[in-house]
């Protein structure tokens, strides 16, 4: 039985008269992202067509999902809104805090005890608002919602950047940050810019080592970590219907590192075959019964030129496994081309660690094609040679793997299952080595590799590849090993191969499970007690920003020029940091610690302006905020690139920052900054950013008459009395101003709910 079926059904009944609504509003055929889009504006029936990239349009989105790093943040945000319960279904994951040290079973008790504090609040603000909770050990987010909540044709935002993952199954699924996702749960509505539409077809079927992680791997190549902004990629023709729902939301999920809004794949047969092994099948009867507006126009698909802005064609029968890295997700590489890849560049061959799993590669389809390797390994008298783990995405996948065995083979090639939950992931790791500095590498089949990210050293050469890859990556220890050519010498001083992996999509006994880790809220919450420490180093209740003083804003010091990738990790750190996620001024101590400053190509070192000595960049802000002294951050291409955590929005909003200048912004974290009242720009001429010194004075004008595509001018007040100015550019609409003026967007939401 389907979670919310009413709540489906209700979207379900609209949807003929919303589709053709759009059909007339647009004068054409529609895409499946079209029909989804204009079955959820929060108007109603379509009045009108929307420009892509161009019009702001409000949606409705059928539910919230939150992790829960970012859910503490999101919720002590919600608390202030005045709301008795949540407007739309939501839910909380504990997935995030669990570290990864020994095993799933003591690393899951020490995060319980370690976590109580915040689990307990989670919990009881679940409870008391109508918020299902999945505890710690029930899996992670993306899995588990593909697993119980998806539905093909709705649509959904979620406190994490990779929220796409239920894309697999026809949803439109977005990240977001905890004020948007504050914002649905009051009941108002969601506003998003229409977005581009990049179509990839897929021909052909997958074969042999080939799987449906190598399909994002080489899109991410083609399309870089930026060039899927602003945009939602649908994937389509028959090389799509052949890939198992799992398989699409792997390719979903990794969408994220393209910068893509979302991506999304039509419903078939597979979608339907998911839906009911996972207990659903009254959701595949209602998604039958209006299947034809659940997929794009045919007429779209024939000529997809005339219909998406950028196609893309991948043969699925010519497509090589891929390997991706290191320090960026889109450095593509095909198999037959890595091994050499690696010597010329000199990258560590020897590999370390393989790590298998996550929310990206956790299905039973990717732990049983691992586990093909696996078996082989210890059939043909391999030893393994680097470290191995294995993360299941939800409790359901872990149970069930366990049933039929899969986990005793990993253990008998040497690997070691961690919790159901990010672990390494997201650098929730205490990695076995014995030089945390030393130049190594690792293999994953994660999503995100940039630097630190998994271990925190910067010297970890982190690669992304497929389950079955990784796999056989371990075993052979060896970077430069090709598993689809090569052999390796076993114990018995033979030479072997592997053979092709062998997966199964779906368990042959079904899905199994003792308890998948849910708890429902109180039926009434409204004598339930969200009670905060004040003396709480990890909880904080949150204090409303000030609101705009009304001028142009005048002699900003320069916090920091960034040099470089500056990405969500940079800004506000992952790790050790994420036991701070509900203390914004604790976690305010990690403030772009990462990111390189321009002047001394040094990180956390920037110049006080106020002392004259170089110090880490908290405590020059504070020392700023302390003075009653404004300033601004300055940054390169791709800014806030990665995850939708907001910490990274309102921390230097928190700290008094007052503007972000920069080339140009990550979709996220560009608006993620508009929800907290900070002042995001870009620059007019990129060359500008070369025209800011280290001890400039800087103005902002325009203000006053701040409005939507009227640019700003900043003026740079150098140390040696000359003066540049420039102009620079902003998306802000008429509502985002509002946000801006009163402080940010809650403060405009609580007015609302007090009237």
């Amino acid at each position: 039985m389907a979670f919310d079926l009413d709540m489906i059904k209700k979207v379900y009944d609209r949807y003929s008269t919303r589709v053709d609504a759009a059909r007339k509003a647009t004068g054409k055929h529609l895409t499946l992202t079209e029909k989804i889009l204009y079955a959820h504006l929060s108007e109603g029936d379509a009045q009108n067509a929307f420009g892509r990239g161009v019009d702001y349009v409000d949606f409705a989105p059928d539910r919230v999902a939150m992790q829960d790093a970012t859910a503490q943040m999101a919720l002590l945000q919600f608390m202030q809104a005045g709301r008795p319960q949540v407007a739309v279904p939501s839910t909380v994951h504990c997935d995030h805090l669990i570290q990864a040290k020994v095993g799933a079973v003591a690393d899951l008790n020490t995060a319980i005890d370690v976590n109580r504090e915040v689990y307990d609040f989670l919990a009881s603000v679940s409870d008391k608002y109508g918020i299902g909770f999945w505890k710690a050990g029930a899996g992670i987010i993306h899995q588990v919602v593909l697993e119980n909540y998806a539905f093909p044709g709705g649509m959904m935002i979620g406190t994490d950047s990779h929220t796409p993952n239920a894309g697999g199954l026809g949803m439109i699924a977005i990240g977001v940050g905890g004020a948007d996702a504050c914002d649905v749960m009051a009941g108002l509505p969601w506003e998003l810019k229409f977005p581009k539409l990049i179509g990839v077809k897929l021909t052909g079927k997958l074969s042999g080592w080939t799987s449906a992680k190598d399909v994002i791997l080489k899109v991410a190549g083609i399309l870089t970590v930026k060039g899927g902004t602003g945009a939602i990629v649908e994937y389509f023709g028959e090389g799509a219907r052949s890939l198992s729902a799992t398989g699409k939301g792997t390719i979903c999920n990794m969408g994220a590192e393209i910068g893509a809004t979302t991506s999304i794949f039509g419903y078939d047969e597979k979608a339907a075959a998911y839906l009911k092994g996972t207990t659903r099948g009254d959701i595949a009867d209602l998604a039958d019964a209006i299947a034809e507006h659940l997929t794009g126009d045919d007429e779209v698909y024939a000529n997809p030129e005339q219909y998406f802005d950028q196609v893309i064609e991948i043969n699925l029968s010519e497509l090589e496994p891929h390997v991706n890295g290191p320090f960026t997700p889109d450095l593509a590489w095909p198999i037959s081309k890595f091994a050499t890849a690696v010597r010329e560049n000199n990258w560590p061959a020897k590999l370390e660690v393989g790590l298998i799993g996550s929310c990206t590669n956790s299905s039973y389809e990717d732990i049983t094609r691992s586990a093909s390797i696996a078996k082989q390994a210890i059939d043909k008298k391999l030893k393994t040679k680097a470290e191995f783990t294995i993360t299941p995405g939800s409790e359901l996948v872990r149970y069930t793997v366990d049933r039929d065995g899969y986990l005793d083979t990993f253990g008998q090639m040497g690997g070691v299952v961690l919790a159901n939950a990010c672990g390494p992931c997201i650098g929730q790791w205490a990695r076995h080595t014995d030089d945390p500095t030393r130049k190594n590498s690792i293999i994953t089949s994660f999503n995100r590799n940039f630097a630190k990210r998994q271990d925190g050293n910067p010297n970890t050469h982190a690669f992304v590849a497929s389950p079955e890859i990784v796999t056989a990556f371990a075993i052979a220890g060896d970077l430069t090993f090709n598993p689809l050519t090569d052999t390796l010498t076993n114990e018995n001083g033979e030479q072997v191969k592997f053979d092709e992996p062998q997966g199964i999509e779906m368990p042959v006994k079904g899905y199994a499970v003792e308890d998948a880790g849910y708890q429902a809220p109180a039926e009434d919450g409204s004598q339930v007690q969200v009670i905060v420490d004040p003396k709480s180093a990890r909880l904080q209740l949150l204090e409303p920003f000030k609101a705009w003083e009304g001028t142009d804003i005048k002699g900003l010091k320069l916090l920091i020029k960034a040099k470089g990738k500056c990405t969500t990790d940079h800004i506000s750190m992952a790790g050790p940091w994420l036991k701070f996620r509900g203390h914004l001024d604790n976690i305010s101590n990690n403030m772009l610690i990462g990111a390189i400053n321009y002047f001394n190509d040094t990180a956390d070192s920037v110049k006080n302006e106020i002392t004259g000595e170089y110090g880490p960049v908290p405590a020059t802000q504070r020392d700023y905020k302390a003075h009653g002294i404004g300033s601004i951050v300055v940054g390169d291409e791709n800014y806030g690139e990665g995850s939708s955590r907001e910490h990274a929005a309102m921390e230097p909003r928190h700290l008094g920052v007052r503007a972000i200048l920069v080339k140009s912004f990550a979709r996220i974290h560009e608006t993620n900054l508009k929800k907290q009242g900070m002042l995001g720009i870009t620059f007019v001429d990129t060359n500008d950013y070369d025209k800011i010194q280290e001890d400039d004075l800087i103005d902002i004008n325009g203000l006053t008459t701040f409005a939507p595509g009227k640019q700003l001018t900043v003026v740079l007040n150098h140390k040696d009395g000359s003066v540049d100015s420039f102009l620079v550019n902003h998306t802000y609409n008429a509502q985002q101003i509002e946000w801006f003026k009163a402080g940010g967007a809650l403060n405009i939401i609580r007015k609302q709910m007090a009237s």
